[in-house]
C-alpha cells in the first residue's frame, strides 16, 4: 500500500512537490553496491527527498519498504549484452519520463551505462557512483581500452562522477575520464549506530560452525574469486597452521571459483582448519568470532569491509593497493603486505598472534578512524551537499 500510495504522489504535477528534491537511484549491482545503497537512502533526510529505486531483478523489493517511495524493476545483466542492454535502456528511460526526477543518480559501471544512455536529452541533472572503475579490474587491455572509452564517452552527459576513494580519483584523471572539475571524492562508510544497536543479538557461535573452543580464528571476507586472492589465503594457512596450531580459518562468502579453493584445501591438508559459510547476509556477526582479518585483493577500490572488521575491533592484514592504503596504514592500524606475498602475510600473522601490546595498539587505532571516517551518516551528508551544489548550478 505504501508503494502504491506514493506512486499516485509521483504522478501528479511536478509543481505539487517542489518541496522535496526527487531522487531516481538506478542499480544494477547486488552485494557491496546493494548495503551502499541502503545505507544512503536510511540516512537521507526522508523530508528533504523522494527516493526512487530502479534496480535489477536481483534486488527484493521487502527490503527497502521503509526506504523509498517507488521501486521498480527492469532486466539488467553483468556484461555486456547488446540485445538485452537495449531493452533495458528503452524501459529505464520509459521510467525517467514517467517520473521526472531532478536527480538521476547511476551506481555501479553498468547501471552508470544504461542509464546515461537511457538519460540522454533529457533535463536533469545526472550523478554517476562507479563503486570501482570497471576498466581498473584485472583484464585484457583491450577490455581496458573499450571501457575506457565508454567512460570517456558518457562522462559528456553527467554532471559529477563520485569516487570511493582518493585513488580511485586519481585513476579517473590519469586516464582522462572527465575534467576534474567533475570528480568528487565521497569514502564508502559502514552504518556504526545499527551496528552499536545490533551487536548485542548476535546469535551465531563457535559451536554452531564447530569450530573448536581454544581455535585461534583467521578469517576474510568476500567473493571466492582471482580477484580476492582467496587462493593466497588458503597457502598462507597452510604455513601460517605450522606456526599457529590452533589456527583456524573462516571465509566468509562463496563464488565462481569455490571448487577450486575447496580442492586446494584438500590439497594443503586443512578440511579440518577451513570454513567456508557461503553467501550470508550478515557478514558482521561472523566477524566478531575472528581473531584476526585478511584481505588480500589484488586490486580494491576502497576495501568497504575493512571498516567492518575495525568497527569490530579487529587486527587486520591487508594488501596495500587501490584505496586500501587511505584506510590501514602500515603498522599504524594494521598491517599492509604485497599482492600474493604469502611469506609477508604469515610473517603479519605471526606477529599479531604473538605481540599482543601491538595487536591492542592497531585495534584502538582503527576503531577510532572508523568512527571518525567512516560512519555511512558522513556518506549521506556529504552525497546530500553535492546533490545541493548541483541543482543551485
Amino acid at each position: 500500500m505504501l508503494v502504491k500510495r506514493n506512486t499516485e504522489i509521483l504522478r501528479a504535477p511536478l509543481k505539487d512537490s517542489l518541496k522535496k528534491t526527487r531522487i531516481m537511484h538506478i542499480v544494477q549491482c547486488p552485494g557491496g553496491v546493494e548495503n551502499y545503497i541502503s545505507m544512503l537512502l536510511k540516512y537521507m533526510d526522508r523530508d528533504s527527498y523522494e527516493q526512487i529505486l530502479i534496480c535489477s531483478q536481483d534486488y527484493k523489493k521487502e527490503n527497502f519498504t521503509d526506504l523509498v517511495d517507488v521501486f521498480e524493476t527492469v532486466e539488467m545483466g553483468r556484461e555486456i549484452s547488446f540485445q538485452k542492454d537495449i531493452v533495458a535502456i528503452y524501459k529505464i528511460r520509459k521510467l525517467i519520463k514517467k517520473y521526472h526526477p531532478q536527480i538521476v543518480y547511476m551506481h555501479s559501471s553498468k547501471a552508470g551505462g544504461v542509464g546515461r544512455i537511457a538519460n540522454l536529452f533529457i533535463k536533469n541533472k545526472v550523478i554517476y557512483n562507479p563503486h570501482g572503475w570497471a576498466f581498473n579490474i584485472i583484464g585484457s587491455q583491450i577490455k581496458k581500452f573499450i571501457y575506457i572509452n565508454i567512460e570517456k564517452g558518457l562522462s559528456a552527459f553527467t554532471d559529477s562522477i563520485v569516487t570511493v576513494s582518493k585513488f580511485e580519483k586519481e585513476i579517473a584523471v590519469h586516464n582522462s575520464i572527465c575534467a576534474e572539475s567533475k570528480l568528487k571524492v565521497i569514502y564508502n562508510g559502514i552504518d556504526i549506530q545499527s551496528f552499536k544497536n545490533t551487536k548485542g543479538s548476535f546469535t551465531i557461535n563457535r559451536v554452531d560452525l564447530k569450530i573448536p573452543k581454544d581455535a585461534y580464528v583467521i578469517g576474510i571476507v568476500g567473493r571466492i574469486s582471482r580477484g580476492k586472492s582467496v587462493d593466497t589465503f588458503i597457502e598462507s594457512a597452510k604455513l601460517i597452521k605450522q606456526q599457529i596450531p590452533l589456527a583456524f580459518f573462516i571465509i566468509v562468502g562463496d563464488g565462481e571459483d569455490r571448487d577450486e579453493i575447496e580442492s586446494l584445501i584438500i590439497k594443503n591438508e586443512l578440511s579440518r582448519s577451513v570454513f567456508i559459510t557461503g553467501w550470508v547476509t550478515n557478514p558482521l556477526e561472523y566477524i566478531r568470532l575472528f581473531d584476526q582479518a585478511m584481505l588480500l585483493s589484488k586490486w580494491e577500490a576502497f576495501g568497504l569491509v575493512l571498516a567492518e572488521y575495525m568497527i569490530s575491533s579487529k587486527p587486520i592484514i591487508a594488501t596495500n593497493v587501490g584505496g586500501i592504503p587511505e584506510l590501514i596504514t602500515n603498522d599504524e592500524n594494521g598491517i599492509l603486505v604485497s599482492v600474493d606475498n604469502v611469506k609477508k602475510i604469515v610473517e603479519a600473522s605471526v606477529k599479531i598472534y604473538k605481540n599482543t601490546s601491538f595487536k591492542e595498539m592497531i585495534v584502538k587505532r582503527s576503531l577510532l578512524k572508523v568512527e571518525k571516517k567512516f560512519d555511512a551518516k558522513r556518506v549521506a551528508e556529504e552525497n546530500s551537499e553535492l546533490i545541493c551544489s548541483l541543482l543551485a548550478m
